[in-house]
């Protein structure tokens, strides 16, 4: 979806709010695509800064379908975002230093899906968790250790010692 933002660049001390239905389905992060269950409407706050040049300020929440780093178990994520981009026309001349937020710029069209999809992907949480102390599973048998216990030996050596324990297996004589 793209949002005329002519008004709001070419007029000073211009501020326009609007309520913004994303219409984002989905999501790709790190290669893997994940659904969007639930999502309101954005809110943003379009305001002048200077010629050519804007303040955009906005707020949404996705809930996105996805499954637990740990145990596999299907996890809801809610993602809340709060941001503020810098954009400018196209005519203006970018200063090297400034992130301009061309983008999501198509002249003077602002590409609303596009801001709100990168805005979702730099928030992503490194891991997803069904809880903060969710277990996982066993290695050996796959179990949800959330659930129960299983009978598998956890057992790691230390690795430090795995010379001796070869002596000991081997019933050699030292």
């Amino acid at each position: 979806m793209f949002v005329n933002l002519t008004d709001v660049l070419t007029n000073e001390g211009k501020v326009l709010p609007m309520r913004i239905e994303a219409g984002i389905m989905q999501v790709s992060v790190g290669g893997e695509s994940y659904r969007v269950l639930k999502s309101a409407p954005a809110e943003f706050v379009f305001t002048n800064t200077g010629k050519g040049r804007a303040r955009i300020e906005g707020k949404a929440v996705f809930t996105f379908g996805l499954t637990c780093d740990r145990c596999l178990q299907p996890v809801e994520k809610e993602i809340a975002l709060d941001f503020t981009r810098e954009v400018m026309a196209p005519d203006v001349e970018a200063e090297s230093s400034v992130e301009d937020g061309r983008d999501f710029m198509d002249g003077y069209q602002l590409n609303v899906e596009d801001l709100l999809n990168s805005e979702i992907v730099t928030s992503w949480p490194m891991k997803i968790l069904c809880k903060p102390d969710c277990k996982g599973i066993c290695p050996k048998c796959g179990r949800d250790l959330n659930t129960g216990t299983c009978d598998c030996d956890t057992f790691v050596p230390d690795p430090r010692m795995a010379a001796i324990k070869d002596i000991f297996e081997a019933d050699k004589e030292v």
